[in-house]
């Protein structure tokens, strides 16, 4: 084998294994069924109530996330596209953890996000959910009920993403 041909070959060998990094960037976990899922009672930076009653019938894309974290900063467009794509089903909320109004406001402003955005100022909500690395987004039922944890950015329009939402739609 000549030199370039070694070349091409491990180029090729190389964008195999950055393909493969690049679509395992999540980790997708059973919602642990010995855990109660947490009721959803939060105000938005809009000042909309989301509670059990609001979101009664729906899914939920709750996304836990920060202005200084890369990944969610890459997710939230993809959140934002799923959204408006939706028609409400599923609600896409997203949780600024640890900071303060006026950067996370001028933040989603500057990239143009119209998700509603809770603010968990100590991070209650965040524990609440079990909420250890950024992103994390949680899937929750038509019935309330937590069914996934994602941990770690992902392309919410993706064909992934796409299924697990119809699974869930599809649930009795």
């Amino acid at each position: 084998m000549t030199f370039s041909a070694w070349c091409v070959r491990s180029a090729y060998v190389l964008m195999a294994l950055a393909t493969t990094a690049a679509q395992a960037q999540y980790q997708k976990l059973a919602w642990p069924a010995s855990v109660p899922t947490p009721q959803i009672q939060m105000t938005d930076l809009n000042d909309q109530p989301w509670n059990a009653a609001e979101l009664k019938g729906k899914l939920v894309v709750l996304n836990f996330w920060a202005t200084w974290c890369g990944p969610c900063k890459q997710e939230l467009p993809s959140l934002q596209a799923l959204s408006d794509a939706s028609a409400g089903n599923p609600v896409v909320i997203t949780v600024d953890v640890k900071e303060s109004a006026s950067k996370v406001t001028s933040f989603i402003l500057g990239n143009r996000i119209r998700l509603p955005v809770v603010l968990d100022k100590s991070g209650e909500i965040a524990r609440q959910w079990g909420v250890r690395a950024f992103p994390t987004t949680v899937l929750i039922g038509a019935d309330g009920q937590a069914r996934w944890r994602i941990q770690g950015a992902l392309d919410w329009n993706g064909p992934e993403a796409h299924a697990w939402i119809k699974s869930l739609k599809l649930e009795p």
